[in-house]
């Protein structure tokens, strides 16, 4: 049985397709005739140590934290236009918490990642944008350093099965099962 041979089409109308393994330039790189396996995913990077390479810098302390706050405070009344905790705290507490959790997740993101600087970086944002949240609803750092000095030597499994218990016997549901 005969094949069907083909019909010539005219050169002129062949669409031209650019040739395979040209580079810029025009120069022809020589291709090989197997397809070469993309690599895979690059491995995630194994966490960071616990403890700091490096010492930290001199004159660096938690106090940035007391100090962060009492400018965030200052800036309450402040032009929004002119500062951007102003800016924060005139759109109300829904928006300052949206914006926290904004950051949070990209804190979570870059852990994920391992992406140690970067992590570094969204750290600060989370922080910054926690303290704005404590300057909208009243909350003094002392009001949490007091809290998490209360906390201290407390194991804490056990003290988050004390709050468990609590909880729903503050909001009146008589259980200690929170639903």
């Amino acid at each position: 049985m005969a094949k069907p041979t083909k019909k010539a089409t005219p050169k002129s109308k062949l669409k031209s397709k650019p040739e395979r393994g040209i580079k810029k330039g025009g120069v022809k790189k020589k291709t090989v005739g197997r397809r070469i396996a993309k690599p895979a995913a690059p491995p995630i990077r194994a966490r960071a140590p616990l403890l700091p390479s490096s010492p930290p810098t001199a004159g660096v302390s938690p106090a940035v934290l007391d100090r962060l706050w009492s400018v965030v405070t200052s800036r309450r009344d402040a032009d929004p236009t002119l500062s951007h905790s102003a800016r924060l705290l005139s759109r109300g507490s829904a928006k300052i918490a949206q914006k926290f959790g904004e950051e949070a997740v990209e804190c979570l993101i870059e852990a994920a990642l391992g992406n140690h600087h970067a992590l570094v970086a969204e750290s600060a944002d989370v922080l910054y944008h926690l303290i704005v949240m404590w300057v909208d609803a009243g909350v003094r750092p002392e009001e949490v350093w007091a809290e998490l000095h209360r906390r201290e030597g407390i194991s804490g499994i056990a003290e988050k099965a004390s709050r468990a218990r609590a909880l729903p016997l503050t909001l009146g549901m008589g259980t200690a099962k929170i639903p």
